[in-house]
């Protein structure tokens, strides 16, 4: 498991749905062990926004975001 994540947040993220694009953003950041902080500038959103995603309690809504999610997760995948 990432060692920056608590396990109750690693918990939440592995029990949600993986049909949301925040909740495989989030288990791609917790494999590779990306702090939110990171993911949060990158996005251009908050850290309580990317912890929302990460368990599926909402996720990214406007295309421009989702576009940026999509294209994230391509890259952290890639090795990019």
């Amino acid at each position: 498991m990432a060692t920056g994540y608590s396990i109750r947040v690693a918990e939440a993220i592995q029990s949600a749905s993986d049909t949301l694009l925040g909740v495989r953003l989030g288990r791609t950041c917790l494999e590779l062990d990306v702090p939110v902080t990171e993911v949060a500038q990158r996005l251009g959103v908050t850290r309580p926004t990317v912890y929302s995603w990460f368990v599926g309690k909402s996720d990214p809504t406007d295309p421009a975001v989702r576009r940026r999610v999509e294209q994230y997760v391509e890259a952290l995948v890639g090795g990019g």
